[in-house]
């Protein structure tokens, strides 16, 4: 397999839920004695047994907030899902894209790829209240994050797996890094692998964590309409009726903020439709279509398998999110457990 099919399988899908891409595991950020150090004991690792005995309701506290949710605006699974890779793909899985601007804080909610996009921290807000109430100073944001990333994939028809936990949450935030690692999403295949080049995303097992439901404000791919090559000229990519269906959700002038669904077959479940629309030429954002037109014979022949391949979609996906949960989580005694997500401890 090629560099570019190991750094970038599978779609950047950037919007309010996105990405698609193959994925590494990375260390942790630091080695700890330990999440409950006792003499000798172990070095820390992820388990999925990591609250068994501490907060072993965690999950059923998650899913019973995550249900409320949904159910009062759907979209809301897919921002929650965005989040986990907004967390994971600037400094590893430690909660620090929750961080709110403070004196020593510069929050990354204000990095320019997630100002006015990325959302659903009331969401997260109220799953880790009812953490705390029932577990205090128990389960991190780092995996309220995680947890209601899974959470969100099985309540949308998605796969459920086993999902290892133990982070830790950090003390600070990397809004440099966030506009440095995040890519755009009108980003060229060569763009796209070039992101994952520079994290280091070329080892390891090669699998896709795919976008299937959520919106995107017309911001994101409203050059695709009108000045795709800079030439005042549309994306020839576009097949022609899903081109005129963008068309009257986004005027040429104004109309940034109108949306319009990722998936135009089923948007708010979580299934392969939307690698048919890419096959189709009905990929809503240049980082998706790319995947198909992009120039890379083995990229695309992954879309046409998860196109044709459900159960080898949510395979992979479960494969490629587990990795993306392992990247750089701070464990052991690395980091804290905030009572509030939004500041470290020691602000009031």
């Amino acid at each position: 397999m090629g560099s570019s099919s190991k750094r970038c399988l599978g779609a950047i899908l950037i919007a309010s839920f996105y990405f698609s891409a193959s994925l590494a595991f990375f260390p942790a950020h630091h080695e700890g004695e330990g999440a409950h150090p006792t003499g000798h004991s172990p070095k820390p690792s992820l388990s999925p047994h990591f609250y068994r005995s501490t907060c072993p309701q965690a999950d059923e506290i998650v899913v019973s907030v995550l249900k409320k949710a949904i159910t009062k605006e759907p979209r809301i699974a897919a921002s929650l899902l965005r989040l986990l890779f907004h967390d994971c793909f600037v400094q590893g899985c430690d909660a620090s894209v929750l961080l709110d601007d403070s004196k020593a804080v510069a929050s990354e909610k204000n990095a320019l790829p997630n100002k006015n996009s990325i959302r659903g921290f009331e969401v997260i807000d109220e799953i880790k209240a009812a953490l705390e109430e029932a577990c205090p100073h128990t389960v991190s944001c780092a995996d309220t994050i995680a947890l209601a990333a899974r959470g969100s994939t099985v309540l949308s028809g998605g796969p459920y797996w086993e999902l290892p936990l133990g982070r830790r949450d950090s003390k600070t935030a990397y809004m440099k890094l966030a506009n440095k690692n995040l890519p755009p999403p009108n980003a060229t295949l060569h763009r796209l692998v070039k992101f994952f080049g520079r994290q280091g995303l070329d080892n390891g097992p090669c699998s896709t964590i795919s976008h299937t439901i959520g919106m995107a404000r017309c911001v994101s791919f409203k050059q695709r309409l009108y000045n795709q090559h800079r030439d005042n000229k549309p994306d020839m990519t576009l097949e022609k009726r899903f081109y005129h269906k963008l068309a009257s959700v986004c005027p040429c002038t104004g109309g940034d903020n109108n949306i319009s669904p990722l998936d135009f077959a089923s948007p708010p479940k979580f299934d392969n439709s939307y690698y048919k629309l890419i096959v189709e030429g009905r990929g809503l954002l240049n980082s998706d279509q790319v995947l198909w037109t992009g120039k890379d014979p083995e990229i695309a022949h992954l879309v046409k398998s998860y196109a044709e391949n459900e159960s080898l979609f949510f395979e992979h996906y479960m494969n490629s999110i587990i990795k993306m949960g392992n990247t750089n989580p701070l464990l052991g005694s690395d980091g804290e457990i905030r009572m509030n997500c939004r500041r470290v401890n020691h602000v009031r």
